[in-house]
């Protein structure tokens, strides 16, 4: 019965963990740990001289070091690393120290992943002339590493064209993710795009570091059976990139991941594959950890019960594959009832983990979205139940006031002028005095001026635009703010006023929570008849409690503020550090 609270404190610390040093350095450190583990084992083994593995460490250590120092001085560390990869063959030919291959021939995991991560931040942060320079130097660097990496006089058939292949997958793909993002102020619609790719990894990154270490796997086998196994390594690629990219469209995805591993299943015999391209059950591995992640994705999204048929087609597939391909290298079907039933309790065990973590985190995000819903609906009962007492002890005391003048001066009107001028002179000043009592009470349900605010917390707005340059020019939160504004004029006042406010609790929560920020960046534009507010930062989060504390009610305040206008709030830590506020407004109100 403990198991569950456990597991999901677990993965809490870890998401913390990952969060505070950031996704590169996490999956830098976890391929450390993959080659300390095999390097060492390795160099123990029964094949060449025992502990000549262990001098591949120093080259990995430097390639750790310098994808480290990448995120500083990134032009200086791609020189660096360039360096270290033609040195270490150098060392390599010169000790004969054997090599193993991942995702390209004779060079580390480890190698691999640093030297994306220096290429990712070379192609982000340095000029254009310099990046393509240092990413050059780095992509020849890397082939004679490939080209020269030999022992014992051995050799690899096709090392070279298949390096050049699975480098020019990788070369292309991070450079995808990295220019989108060298200007963010200039490009803020390329930045927004890239920071939800950026939100779905970081959601997903349990099932990418598992998808990760499959992967290496198949391209180590991909090596040993030469070209005939690509089209399979091929499958396994989309099957991983169709399950990192469930969350977004879970059913359709099913389906498309049953598709390529029925192709996968029906390609596989004419390969003529050996026993060195393993595939446990006729499905490879990586393809059942997709398997695996897309089911949990689509439970956790739509339920069991209407994810029945999409899990009958998959498990038909699978249990295709197990009967075209469990026999290789001979072209024999799989026939054995004993052998038909192991490989179904087996695949069986799989399916039911799957569903099972996938109503599990089903359970858990509608025990959140019941706190939250609750959280917002005892915010708008206090605030009811303070208008009320408000309207009652003070409004309503001067109102009654002026209704009894009103009487007593319609009944001696007739009779005595002076009377009734009087009472109107009374109904006056009770008039003014209710007049401020409304005025404080708005003042009081409108925060009556928290840290940071100005007058637009106060005051109706008849151009957005302007107020919105004023109150960034004028915000005292400690941070240099730019804005990118692309408002009409026509902006709907109780729109634009929740506008300012939101925006303005933003910049606030910036000063008072953001440590170690040095710039923020606003966003405001309309789009499909909805007002897209994006307020963002640099900071890190912080490691103790903010100057004066926290109230813990601005994100509640934000959202019920966004509520009652029928939008949507976003708010949370961003992929690449700092805090993100995201809102959608519509400018025409729902009947």
């Amino acid at each position: 019965m403990t198991a569950g609270p456990s597991q999901n404190k677990f993965y809490a610390r870890a998401g913390s963990l990952v969060r505070r040093i950031g996704v590169p350095a996490a999956v830098l450190l976890a391929a450390l740990a993959f080659d300390l583990l095999f390097i060492t084992d390795a160099a123990f083994d029964n094949t060449g001289p025992r502990g000549i593995d262990l001098l591949l460490f120093p080259g990995i250590f430097a390639m750790v070091f310098c994808a480290l120092w990448a995120r500083k001085r990134a032009a200086v560390a791609a020189v660096a690393a360039s360096v270290v990869l033609v040195a270490y063959t150098l060392v390599v030919r010169y000790f004969d120290i054997p090599t193993y291959s991942s995702v390209l021939a004779h060079l580390s995991i480890t190698e691999v992943v640093a030297g994306v991560e220096i290429l990712f931040y070379a192609a982000r942060r340095t000029r254009p002339g310099v990046a393509f320079a240092v990413i050059t130097g780095l992509v020849m660097a890397t082939l004679t590493a490939v080209s020269g990496r030999y022992y014992y006089g051995s050799t690899s058939n096709g090392t070279m064209a298949q390096a050049m292949l699975f480098g020019g997958i990788l070369l292309g793909g991070t450079l995808v993710f990295a220019i989108p993002g060298r200007d963010r102020t200039a490009n803020p619609k390329s930045y927004e795009k890239l920071q939800k790719i950026n939100k779905l990894v970081l959601g997903q990154w349990p099932l990418i570091g598992m998808l990760s270490v499959a992967l290496i796997v198949e391209f180590g086998f991909t090596y040993a059976s030469g070209a005939h196994g690509f089209p399979i390594l091929v499958c396994s690629i989309v099957a991983a990139v169709i399950a990192v990219a469930a969350p977004r469209r879970p059913a359709d995805a099913m389906i498309g991941l049953t598709a390529v591993m029925l192709l996968s299943a029906l390609v596989t015999p004419f390969l003529r594959l050996g026993y060195e391209y393993a595939t446990p059950g006729g499905v490879p591995g990586t393809q059942v950890v997709a398997g695996m992640g897309a089911i949990v994705t689509l439970v956790r999204a739509i339920g069991l019960g209407k994810s029945l048929s999409r899990l009958a087609g998959m498990t038909g597939v699978v249990a295709l594959a197990c009967v075209l391909n469990t026999r290789r290298p001979s072209p024999r079907l799989m026939t054995d009832p004993d052998d038909i039933a192991g490989f179904a309790i087996a695949g069986l065990l799989l399916l039911g983990i799957s569903v099972a973590i996938g109503l599990a985190l089903r359970s858990r995000d509608s025990e959140r979205t019941q706190v939250i819903q609750s959280a917002i609906s005892d915010a708008q009962t206090s605030e009811r139940m303070a208008l009320a007492r408000e309207l009652h002890d003070v409004v309503a005391h001067h109102v009654t006031g002026i209704v009894v003048q009103a009487q007593a001066a319609k009944m001696m009107g007739e009779t005595n002028p002076q009377v009734a001028v009087e009472a109107m002179g009374r109904i006056e000043d009770a008039g003014v005095e209710a007049l401020a009592a409304m005025r404080r009470l708005v003042r009081s349900m409108r925060g009556d001026a928290p840290a940071g605010s100005s007058e637009f917390s106060e005051q109706a707005t008849t151009d957005l635009a302007a107020d919105l340059r004023t109150l960034i020019e004028r915000s005292n939160h400690g941070v240099e703010t730019s804005m990118k504004l692309e408002l009409p004029s026509n902006v709907p006042h109780e729109v634009g006023r929740s506008a300012l406010r939101l925006v303005q609790e933003s910049l606030t929560n910036i000063g008072k929570h953001a440590s170690g920020a040095k710039e923020a960046l606003v966003i405001a534009e309309v789009s499909d008849g909805e007002l897209h507010l994006q307020v963002t930062d640099d900071g890190r989060e912080p490691q103790g409690r903010p100057a004066g504390g926290s109230g813990g009610y601005g994100l509640i305040g934000m959202r019920e503020r966004v509520a009652l206008l029928h939008g949507r709030l976003s708010a949370g830590r961003a992929p690449g550090g700092g805090w993100r506020v995201e809102a959608w407004l519509p400018l025409e109100g729902e009947e």
